[in-house]
Parts: structure tokens; sequence; C-alpha cells
């Protein structure tokens, strides 16, 4: 065999100890039996062993069967911080072997040695494999560049680490073709420490072990960084600092006391929270080492939240996230292993409910939290649509199940940076209805070329006289087209298309032209409102198309055109002023655009236009302002009622509608502050006035976000400074429409 010493040597040394069961094990295994046993008895370890694992034999279709099932032992789904504590415990089984082995100078297993290194690439691919497939590399110089690139080590550590393997490597190499011997251990005597330091290029000993020392040092501080127990590893702390007694003491009395005394003002409503959680079935089934993570944790969670405006509702709001993860211990490692993300935790908890739900429901945001860096640092457009480029590339084309999970993690991980920013001051609002309005663009770029890759493979692409492959537009309406999302908004879509009828697609299972852009238009809807473990992309609304429910859901530009000209309500030639191309087709877009100018230029009778748009005004106001008895008691709808914000979107669309004939550069935007900055030059509205709406408008639609992140409704009682607002927004009203308002809650 390979193993056999025969008089020339051996071909190689081969160890079969990693197999099931290691020695005791059988030495070839079915593949059912391989996963049988990692997914019951596998340990923390062999996970370790596995990301170098990869197979050298047997056909392609057994290799894929088989390294899909040791993936799936290897890599969890999600970041995994628990590989952490693994890796204590396996280093320190380690250190005692070293000791009594006296093994401080073996450069794989010593100290700063070969070992160490492996274990942080290996940790690093633990964590962030499952999510992130470019960990699952066997290849350590891969591994350690990816660390650096992702910033996961401090000064470049990845980089470091590398020059340190390579010394060490080559360490080992002459060691063991010194003596043909299968060992990683430093001669004891001067003269074989001598030949060392000569095999490996050193004019003698002291040189060479002073390189070595600072090699292994740079390895043993990194290592060392990794695995510090992050609960004991602050400065001017230790464990008995924390208030545990305020979760482990069984007395109910003495829990109220040790929370007033860190100042807790409800600390009987705070108690009664732990008690609940403390008795929860989510808790008393835990597994021990779960369990024993949660009493680690607590203890930081309480002190943190009372350091809190509300000390009792963060809290309150915290334990929630916990119970949610409590049989998935994974998530109370990373929270055990990284300060700054339970900080950041409870910090975003105490500002905003909305955010404490959203990481409650999707407890993979928690990753988000790791990094302040990339937490506050919005993406701009072109950013957003790399990164998601970049994510679904990691994943098969013919995955849609896998597309459709990315597409909504990366929505919802935005979303929480958005809303994060926003709580904590960073964002103002009109970026933030930037960010939020990117985001869905990136989203439905991507989502388009999906649903048309599927289609086109099915069908082929639609045919043209010209030899031109049609193209298909997404047409944003509402917030959407007016660069205004809001947390949680729909997307109102519509959809067109340019192929000529009576044509079919190319391919063997050929369909009419205007059949493949229907199911596109399907297809698209599909990817973005199907629900899934993490949701639904967007909820989304397609009834501005033209003739609503009733009408076709893709209609070619031309019936689009005609539709707008002939047959069109002014609340549709309305709704038009707030739309733009969102994705798909360039040349299409610009047709739209086109056709959307033609529209909107149209010369309008404005005592006809004023009455129809008040008409539909009250329409609304009916089925969705407030009710005369709310409005008795002062409450006010901040964008339904009159004088709110869509008092104030009406205005600007009349004045489209009624001055773009003479003042195209009205036609250039969408969005109603740039819309308003404009309409002092058509003489409807002073500059004062403009002005004065657009700081109403600011003012409405920041006070509806605010309350959205508090999970509060608009329907307000109106301080002083937005009843302010809502008498300029009156006062606007009656001057540019005419319409008395006169009795009327101020």
């Amino acid at each position: 065999g390979s193993t056999a010493v025969a008089a020339d040597g051996r071909v190689f040394r081969v160890d079969m100890r990693l197999r099931p069961f290691g020695e005791a094990g059988a030495l070839v295994l079915s593949f059912d039996a391989m996963e049988i046993y990692y997914q019951t008895q596998g340990r923390d370890w062999e996970r370790y062993a596995m990301t170098k694992c990869r197979v050298v034999g047997g056909t392609p279709e057994q290799a894929g069967e088989l390294s899909g099932m040791l993936r799936a032992f290897t890599y969890r789904r999600y970041v995994d911080f628990s590989a952490i504590q693994a890796l204590r415990d396996m280093k320190a089984m380690i250190n005692a072997e070293v000791k009594r082995r006296s093994l401080a100078d073996d450069v794989k297993l010593g100290p700063g040695g070969i070992r160490e290194i492996e274990f942080i690439a290996q940790a690093f691919q633990l964590i962030r494999g499952g999510p992130d497939n470019r960990f699952q590399n066997p290849r350590i110089k891969d591994i350690l560049s990816l660390l650096d690139e992702e910033g996961l080590l401090p000064d470049r550590g990845g980089a470091r680490l590398w020059y340190a393997y390579v010394v060490l490597r080559n360490l080992e190499h002459v060691l063991q073709a010194w003596r043909d011997e299968q060992t990683q251990a430093l001669p004891a005597e001067p003269a074989g420490r001598e030949r060392v330091a000569v095999m490996m290029g050193y004019g003698g000993w002291q040189e060479f072990h002073e390189v070595l020392d600072t090699q292994r040092a740079v390895v043993r501080e990194l290592f060392d960084g990794l695995v510090a127990d992050a609960s004991q590893a602050r400065a001017g702390e230790s464990p008995g600092e924390e208030p545990v007694s305020a979760w482990t003491c069984l007395d109910s009395q003495e829990r109220i006391q040790v929370l007033r005394s860190q100042g807790y003002e409800r600390a009987e409503a705070a108690a009664d929270r732990l008690r609940v959680i403390l008795e929860s079935g989510a808790v008393r089934t835990m597994q021990p080492e779960a369990r024993g993570r949660l009493d680690r944790l607590m203890p930081s969670i309480i002190a943190l939240c009372a350091g809190q405006g509300d000390g009792t509702e963060t809290l309150s709001r915290v334990v929630a996230l916990v119970e949610s993860v409590a049989r998935r211990s994974t998530y109370l490692a990373l929270l055990l292993e990284n300060r700054p993300a339970l900080e950041q935790l409870v910090t975003l908890c105490a500002a905003s409910p909305w955010i404490s739900q959203s990481l409650a429901s999707f407890p993979l945001l928690l990753d988000e939290l790791l990094d302040a860096r990339t937490l506050y640092e919005p993406l701009d457009r072109q950013q957003l649509s790399t990164e998601l480029r970049q994510l679904l590339l990691r994943v098969g084309v013919d995955d849609l199940e896998a597309q459709m999970e990315t597409l909504r993690h990366f929505r919802l991980a935005h979303s929480l940076r958005i809303a994060a920013c926003e709580v904590m001051g960073v964002l103002p609002l009109m970026k933030v209805s930037d960010y939020l309005t990117w985001l869905a663009e990136a989203i439905l770029e991507q989502v388009l070329a999906m649903a048309w890759r599927h289609l086109s493979e099915k069908h082929g692409s639609p045919t043209s006289e010209d030899g031109r492959v049609p193209g298909f537009l997404v047409v944003g309406y509402g917030k959407l087209g007016g660069i205004e999302l809001g947390h949680g908004s729909d997307l109102d879509l519509v959809f067109l298309h340019d192929a000529r009828s009576g044509l079919s697609t190319d391919g063997e299972r050929a369909i009419d032209n205007e059949m493949f852009f229907a199911r596109l238009g399907q297809r698209v809807i599909h990817i973005l409102s199907t629900a899934t473990p993490a949701g639904v992309l967007y909820e989304i609304d397609t009834r501005l198309r033209p003739s609503g429910n009733s009408g076709l859901l893709v209609s070619s530009l031309v019936a689009f055109e005609k539709y707008q000209q002939q047959s069109a309500w002014t609340w549709e030639h309305q709704a038009l002023v707030r739309a733009r191309p969102v994705a798909g087709d360039e040349a299409l877009a610009a047709a739209f655009a086109g056709v959307r100018r033609e529209v909107l230029a149209r010369e309008r009778e404005e005592a006809d236009l004023k009455r129809d748009i008040i008409e539909m005004r009250h329409k609304m106001r009916g089925h969705l302002g407030t009710n005369a008895s709310e409005q008795k008691e002062g409450c006010f709808h901040l964008k339904q009622d009159r004088g709110g914000i869509v008092d104030i979107e009406f205005m600007v669309q009349f004045a489209v509608l009624a001055r773009a004939s003479k003042y195209p550069e009205l036609l250039e935007w969408s969005d109603n502050v740039r819309l308003l900055a404009l309409l002092p030059e058509t003489g409807l509205l002073s500059g004062e006035e403009a002005g004065r709406l657009t700081e109403a408008y600011i003012a409405f639609r920041s006070e509806g976000h605010r309350l959205q992140l508090q999970q509060v409704s608009s329907v307000i009682r109106l301080d002083h400074a937005l009843t302010r607002h809502r008498q300029a927004v009156l006062a606007s009203w009656q001057h540019l429409l005419g319409e008395a308002v006169a009795g009327e809650q101020a």
C-alpha cells in the first residue's frame, strides 16, 4: 500500500482517523451511513475539518452528491458564531496536550503555530460560509485574502497571517525533509538548530529565531483576539459587575429591588417581563449549552437596557427578540461574542419598535449589527445594484427559491440599515426616501432579468420585423415614481412592451409576443409578492394600468398612449405626473417619456380641471380621512385629511396639468419637492408660498416616517408646528383651487 515502507521509501503517509467514529469506525461507509452520522453525531471539530474537505475520486455525479451532503453539515444557513466557542474548546484541549507533551517548540501545535492560522481561517469559514459561499473554499490563501477584503481582521491581518503561514510551512517542510520524519518540532540541540536556520536561508539560528518569534507573535495576537471571551474581555469589567441576580434570583421582590437599583423606573413591569421569559416553554426546554449562553447574555442585556430612556420598554422589546431565537442559540452566541453588536441591538430597539419587531421576525438581520461602518453608511444607487448582482451570482441561476430568498434578505438588510440611519439621525427624510427608492429599483432590475431569463429559456425571445428584440418596461407610479417610498410602502407598477402583434417568440415552444409579455409581467409579480420564509419582497398594486383591474396586465406602448389620449380620466393624468420608468428597456423608457410629455402637456380648461380634482379629493377624503366625530376630538390624518399630504400632492398635480403646456420644465421631474420648487415660475404660487408648502410636505412626511417606525397610527393630534403647516396648506388650497375651507378644523 501507499503507507508501506519499501526500499525506496513510501509513496504517501495516509491518515484515516478523520472518518466517522475515527479508528473504531468502518473504513468504508455508504453515503447514507455518512449522512446519518454527521446529522446525529457530528461534532464541532469535524465541521472545522470539513472546511478543507474535497472529493478527489469517483464520478462527478457522486462527487456532487457527497459534497452537497457534507456542505449541509459544515455550513449553517445563517451567520454562526457558535464556531467561536467550539474553537475555544478545541484550543483548550490542544493547549493541555501541548503542555502535557512539552510541545511549545512545535511549529504546528504550539503557540502561534500553523494550527492557529488554520483555526482562524476555518472559524470565519464556519461563521460566514453558510450565507456567503465565497467562504466555502478549502484554499487557506483565498480565505485569508477574503478576510482582508471584508475587513474581518485588524490591520490587514489576513496578509500578515499568510506571510507567517508561508514561513511556518516552509519551516515544517525543512524539518520533515531533513530526516524524512513526520515532525513539526524544532530540534533541541544547537547543531540541529543551526542546520535548520541555514536550510531556511538565514546566516544562523539567532537571526532566524528572531524572525520566527516575530511571526509566531503575530499569529498568537490575532488568534487570542479571536477566541477572547467577549463576556469577560471588556476593559475594567468582571463577571461580578453584571446584574446576575436580576436574571437568576428566584424571589420576585428581590428581582424588583435589584432592577430598581439599576435605574429601572418601572421595575415591577421589568421584573414581570423577566419572569415571563424565564417561565416560558422556549426557555424551560432549552438544551444545557443554549441555556448557558442565555444565562451569560441576559445580565448584559438587563444592564444595557437600564441605560436607555425607557429601560423597561426597551427590555421588553429585546426580550421579545431573545424569545424568538431561544431555540436557535447560534444567535445568542452572535450577541455574546460581539459586544458592539449587542449594544447596537439595544440602542436600536430602544429607538424603534419597528426595528425590534423586524429583528425578532427575521433574526438573520442580526448579522447587520456586526459592523457599524456598514450599518450607518448607506450605499448609492449603483452600489446597491452591484452588491445585489454579486449576491445573486453566488446562487445557481436555476435555483429560483434561493434567488428569491437572496432578494428578500437583501431587501430586509438594507431596510434595517435605512431605518437605523433614520432613527439615529444619520439620514434626513429626503435621503431616506432616495435610499428606499434606489433599493426597490435595484431589486426590480434583477427580478425582471430573472423573469426574462426563465421565459426566454422556455419559449425563446420575442421577435420583430426588423430583427430587434422588443422591449419590456416597468413604470413606477405613486411613491415609487415620485422617489418618495416609505418603510413598508407597496409598489404601484404598470408594465409596457413595444412588440408588434401577430409575431411570436423564436424558441422551440414559441408563443405570441403578447403572451410572452403577459407571462413576463405575471412572473415579475410572482417573484415580488410570493410569501417565503423571509416574507414577501413588496406588495404590488397594478390598478393604475389602463382600464384598471379590467385591463390587460401588460399593455403595448401604442395602446397605452391611445388610452391616455382618448379614455383616461383626470385622476389618471394626475397619477401620470408621478410616473417614471424604473426598470427595463432604455429605448422603450425614452419612448414612454415622450408619451408622458405629450399627454401631460396637453392644454386643459382650468375650470374643468379644478372641478375634477376637487371632486376626486372629496371622494378620497370621504373614504380615507377621519370622520366627523374624530375631527371634533381634534384628530388629524397626516395624509388624507384636509390640509394634509394629499392636498399638497393634488395641488402639485393641478399645477403640472394646468401649466405644463407653457412650462415644459414641469415635465422633467416626478417628485413633489422639485416640482414645488418650479411652481413660482408658473405664476400659480409665490416663492414664499411654495416654500411654505415644501416645509409642510417635508414636516408631514417626516412625522409619518417617525410614527411608522414607532408603529403608531397616522391619525394624530396636531402640535403647534404641525398646525401652522396645516394652515399654510389650507390657505394655498383655497388660493390655488378656489375651494372655501371655512368651518374646517384647523
